[in-house]
């Protein structure tokens, strides 16, 4: 599904919004992603790049790389002031580092840290004492200090293109996979890193690229090497349609759901985004039914299951029956010293 185009957004703030990408960041830019990054269309972007170069007289360089367009703005022979961040840009950065320093480790939040800090020493207002007005609670959250080193080799491999060998230990296999791998994106999904890849076959080898493509949790990384071999990232990679469209992580023939949520549920349900093509629509006063695309069954009950009875599966009957046999036996599992036939309505509470 498509992102919708920005219309709350001025002509004149996306014009902004695009200098100030090109000036500071001195990278090129493709021109799909700065239609995606503004909200607006590709003739849009066009437009704007035409404007900022009559009326400001910036070189605006345009490139073609592998059927794409890119834009980037011309370094300057003597390089200009240094800009420093503003007050709330600073507070913008504060806030990130907080919320994203469980996940990323101590050692690399210091870092974030060390480059706030430089940014509000250049600051107009002069240095000011740091507070912390924003935390985390990392309920079940990895401790990444293991796996910092990790994460450094894969930004270099991701940065200079360099296919990488992976020693990997999968949650339920006890015996360590090796994968040849083009990393392509490190994502957070619940609390949890993980590397978007591609696989490639080992040197030499003939015929096409393995069919499989791994979808591997950083922490369990047990080894990785950086091998002499590079490659093009593919053209045919979309981030947004492999995991942003449909529902949940994993992914195999995808289902269409439909749930009926009620109590504390429906509320709960119906203040987030599950999915890009999902439905909520009221039944009653406490309840709600939520209809979206779901990767994999298996990774949906168990989704479903966190809800208690809160929830009720309308479509398709056919996972209805998987549903049931889990709730089975986890009534099976906690059977022993319980009464049976006690009449109370098990509660569960709002988990979040």
């Amino acid at each position: 599904m498509a992102a919708k185009i920005s219309t709350y957004r001025t002509y004149g703030e996306k014009l902004v919004s695009l200098f100030a990408r090109l000036l500071f960041s001195q990278e090129s830019h493709s021109l799909t992603d700065l239609a995606r990054l503004l909200g607006c269309s590709k003739q849009t972007v066009l437009r704007l790049i035409d404007d900022i170069r009559r009326a400001y007289s910036v070189d605006i360089e345009e490139t073609i790389r592998e059927r794409r367009k890119y834009f980037r703005l011309k370094k300057r022979s003597l390089g200009g002031p240094a800009v420093p961040l503003t007050a709330e840009e600073l507070t913008t950065l504060q806030m990130c580092r907080a919320f994203t320093a469980h996940l990323l480790g101590p050692e690399l939040a210091r870092e974030a840290l060390r480059g706030i800090e430089k940014s509000a020493a250049l600051s107009p207002a002069g240095r000011k004492e740091f507070l912390e007005p924003f935390a985390v609670l990392p309920f079940g959250a990895i401790d990444y200090r293991a796996h910092a080193e990790t994460i450094r080799r894969l930004r270099q491999a991701m940065e200079e293109h360099r296919v990488c060998r992976v020693s990997y230990r999968p949650a339920y296999e006890g015996v360590v996979k090796e994968y040849r791998i083009e990393p392509l994106r490190i994502f957070s999904f619940r609390d949890c890193l993980y590397l978007a890849a591609r696989r490639v076959g080992p040197p030499g080898a003939r015929g096409g690229r393995p069919a499989h493509d791994p979808l591997l949790a950083i922490h369990r990384m047990q080894k990785i090497e950086l091998t002499d071999a590079r490659f093009r990232p593919p053209r045919d990679f979309d981030f947004e349609s492999l995991y942003r469209d449909g529902f949940g992580i994993l992914r195999g023939n995808p289902v269409r759901i439909e749930v009926e949520f009620r109590g504390w549920a429906a509320k709960y349900v119906s203040e987030r985004i599950w999915s890009k093509d999902q439905r909520i629509r009221s039944c009653s006063r406490d309840a709600v039914r939520l209809s979206l695309t779901a990767g994999s069954v298996a990774e949906t009950i168990s989704w479903l299951l966190s809800f208690g009875d809160g929830f009720t599966l309308k479509k398709p009957r056919r996972i209805r029956a998987r549903v049931v046999a889990a709730a089975r036996q986890i009534i099976a599992n906690h059977q022993d010293g319980l009464s049976r036939g006690s009449g109370r309505r098990a509660v569960f509470p709002a988990n979040g």
